[in-house]
């Protein structure tokens, strides 16, 4: 079975997530190579691709992993939702010793998976994480290889949020206005 990171209740909008709440997961500072952590996250094998759209469950913003935020990414030996990274990286969440020395160890590289060795502990490790009727995964390849992913930094999604505030016009745009009637003459 495969180690699981970031599946938290607030996630799934339902409590009994792998990894409890986030909230108890969140610490004033991270490890202190959490950007290499971060870093080797980003770089995982991108499983299961969703199409939708999320936003921090504790601060209500958009992030560099709003985009698909569920889709399911692994090394191999972990299993973790493609948003994680943000969570580590902005709230410092918890990160277990196992991982911690599993990528240190690995020296922050990602590694090369052998789909046949790995396909029966990712089948086994899909109904934990709400994804029991999905179709399993099977790659045609025998390998997967680590390749190179283009992943926005956080300061580069924070600096183009900044832009494209400034560039949005000032006021409410929950109500629009009715348009006045012309008097009645």
């Amino acid at each position: 079975m495969l180690g699981l990171l970031g599946f938290y209740d607030e996630l799934e909008n339902r409590s009994g997530r792998p990894n409890g709440s986030i909230h108890d997961a969140v610490r004033p500072v991270g490890e202190p190579d959490e950007a290499d952590l971060v870093a080797y996250l980003d770089a995982g094998h991108v499983l299961v691709d969703v199409m939708e759209g999320g936003h921090d469950v504790i601060t209500g913003s958009a992030h560099r992993h709003s985009p698909g935020c569920s889709s399911l990414v692994t090394d191999g030996t972990w299993l973790w939702r493609q948003d994680f990274p943000h969570y580590v990286e902005t709230h410092h969440v918890s990160l277990p010793d196992a991982f911690i020395e599993h990528v240190r160890s690995l020296n922050y590289q990602m590694p090369t998976i052998i789909v046949a060795q790995f396909a029966p502990h990712y089948d086994e490790t899909m109904p934990l994480v709400g994804w029991a009727s999905a179709v399993p995964w099977r790659s045609t390849a025998t390998k997967l290889v680590p390749e190179p992913r283009a992943v926005t930094s956080k300061a580069q999604f924070d600096a183009a949020a900044l832009v494209q505030n400034r560039n949005r016009p000032h006021g409410s745009w929950a109500r629009p206005r009715k348009p006045r009637k012309p008097p009645r003459s």
